[in-house]
């Protein structure tokens, strides 16, 4: 059976706003104490820790997501923050991710790795700027 391009390149911006509007969910815990805050009590990390850069690049780096603007810049530096998390909050805790709670950590950093390579997709301003699809 074969897949029409354009249902693959709409799935693929789908795939891209829905993931960056997740991600940013976490960003304004982080930041903002939203949707139940961070942390034991709720409240929100201090700017300059480790949570707090965190909190900035899942906020302004979803937001950007979501937009498609800059989208392959953006995706590679979300990689190297989601493999980070996994390293540093998950791993000691297990090899496996399901038993370590790295699952998701992981399932990110492995979209943002398609999305880094693929770009953004349809519904995006990359693509309005001239920014196509790799062949």
């Amino acid at each position: 059976m074969a897949t029409s391009p354009k249902l693959v390149d709409t799935a693929h911006g789908i795939l891209r706003i829905v993931t960056g509007l997740l991600f940013m969910q976490h960003g304004v815990q982080k930041l903002f104490g939203w949707l139940g805050g961070f942390g034991p009590e709720g409240g929100t990390a201090p700017l300059f820790s480790m949570f707090g850069v965190a909190g900035i690049l899942e906020t302004f780096g979803g937001l950007l997501i979501v937009l498609g603007l800059f989208t392959r810049p953006v995706a590679l530096v979300l990689v190297v923050e989601m493999l980070g998390a996994y390293v540093i909050a998950h791993l000691s805790r297990s090899f496996w991710p399901i038993q370590n709670g790295g699952e998701l950590a992981l399932l990110y950093a492995f979209i943002y790795l398609f999305m880094a390579a693929a770009g953004s997709g349809r519904f995006s301003l990359d693509r309005a700027r001239g920014d196509r699809p790799v062949a």
